[in-house]
């Protein structure tokens, strides 16, 4: 274990990732996640069952798990080790570990990190003087306002970003756009509202919407959001079908429909289809008609769009919402209407193997991927997966462990541990070490004019 392996795992989900520790410890594995971080070097693991670990109260077992990790060197493994000893009630010690000097208190990301502990620990005045030397960048304002919430310090964050807030205002008068500043309007409004100060966030807010005096559309949009928190129907239908009613508009038809108002926010978005048939609103009224159950006035609707490029295509987002229900993405895909271009011909097919898997129709759903192979991925790892799909597991181990590759192995996990073989699951894994060999070698690997690999399996 070192500080190069472990920082690779982070940045790549390299070893066992989270969503598969999260697997073991749903199946009740945590002594196996706990072994995995001592004698694999899993960071992952480490971290998952520190969160565990701290959670039943057993803080010493916690530290224990956490100390190889520290002793590498890496500042990640010691922020956790700070916020094991904070959540132990050892304040002090805590905070002797991570306190900066000089030298730290330069860095903005030393300071967000140990402005966020300091807060936890109840030393909120010492977290903001630890900001303020760099309260000119806006992510760190943002932190501001996150470690402040229900601390009591509204009014010393307001005096903080007031400033940042008129200058956002000067800069639009002057004629600039000074995005540093783009955020403090909004975040200011968000303050206000906390601070049970509602109407003057949307006085001040909707001063500086009418007189177009904001440097963001996130401002428009925080506006917005914030009328139809608080129940303005009425501002917001007048601001939401103006000039802005391609950014606005869905906020205020999502307000109707929290306000029960479900048909005359389906009539508002139909109207603005019919007068202007852009397609956010065909995106909005389609997957809003997908979560009330009418799937075939959802498609009917987002059709037009099914031509699309990239975001604008409309296929893929009636696609999603539907992978855990099987028979309707069927029913989708053998609709009439639904006849995808551009970069969905092939993923169709895959969404037809993967509904028919679903529905226990695994020889079908090898049949598609087989007579459609996808050139960018090994269709004997596919054919394994569409039979753990259909509930073949021990069929699609017996696949998977005949290919033995590191694509393979990785997807054999799942399914030893759905077969409560998870002992036998994190030995078949493949090592850290395993994984970023493999990826060095894809990274050399030439490609063809397409993008594609030129050697296989393609």
């Amino acid at each position: 274990m070192n500080i190069d392996d472990l920082s690779w795992q982070a940045a790549n989900y390299g070893g066992l990732s989270p969503r598969k520790v999260t697997l073991l410890l749903e199946h009740g594995h945590l002594n196996l996640v706990i072994q995995a971080a001592e004698e694999r070097g899993e960071w992952f693991c480490a971290e998952h069952a520190v969160q565990e670990l701290c959670r039943s109260g057993e803080f010493g077992q916690a530290l224990e798990v956490m100390e190889p990790f520290v002793a590498t060197g890496w500042r990640t493994a010691l922020w956790a080790k700070a916020e094991i000893l904070l959540r132990a009630g050892r304040m002090d010690e805590a905070l002797d570990l991570v306190r900066p000097d000089e030298e730290g208190r330069a860095s903005q990301i030393v300071c967000r990190n140990v402005a966020e502990l300091l807060a936890k620990a109840g030393c909120v005045d010492e977290a903001i003087g630890l900001l303020v030397p760099h309260i000119g960048e806006s992510w760190i304002r943002t932190v501001l306002v996150q470690i402040t919430e229900g601390k009591d310090r509204d009014e010393r964050v307001l005096e903080l970003i007031a400033p940042h807030a008129e200058a956002a205002r000067r800069s639009r008068d002057e004629g600039r756009w000074d995005y540093s500043r783009s955020d403090a309007q909004e975040l200011q409004a968000q303050v206000l509202e906390r601070a049970d100060r509602a109407d003057e966030a949307i006085r001040i807010l909707g001063e500086v919407i009418a007189g177009r005096r904001f440097l963001s559309e996130n401002t428009l949009t925080a506006y917005a959001e914030l009328l139809a928190r608080h129940g303005r129907l009425d501002e917001l239908r007048e601001l939401a079908t103006g000039q802005d009613a391609h950014t606005l508009l869905h906020i205020y038809a999502g307000a109707l429909r929290d306000h029960g108002q479900d048909r005359e926010a389906e009539t508002v978005m139909r109207e603005a289809v019919a007068a202007d048939d852009w397609v956010g609103y065909r995106s909005w009224l389609s997957s809003v008609l997908l979560q009330d159950g009418r799937l075939d006035d959802a498609i009917t609707v987002a059709e037009p769009g099914f031509s699309g490029y990239d975001c604008s295509n409309l296929l893929a987002p009636l696609v999603y919402p539907l992978l855990d229900r099987p028979a309707e993405l069927l029913h989708l895909l053998d609709h009439p209407l639904t006849v995808p271009h551009h970069g969905h011909e092939d993923f169709q097919h895959w969404w037809r193997a993967f509904a028919l898997a679903g529905l226990g129709r695994a020889e079908e759903a090898i049949a598609v991927v087989e007579a459609h192979p996808d050139p960018w991925t090994d269709p004997r790892v596919i054919r394994a997966g569409l039979l753990s799909a259909a509930g073949r597991l021990s069929d699609a181990a017996v696949e998977l462990q005949g290919i033995g590759t590191i694509k393979a192995r990785e997807e054999l996990f799942e399914v030893l541990v759905r077969q409560g073989q998870a002992t036998e699951a994190i030995t078949a894994h493949p090592t850290v070490a395993e994984q970023r060999a493999a990826k060095a070698h894809t990274e050399t690997i030439p490609l063809r004019e397409d993008g594609y690999s030129a050697e296989p399996p393609f």
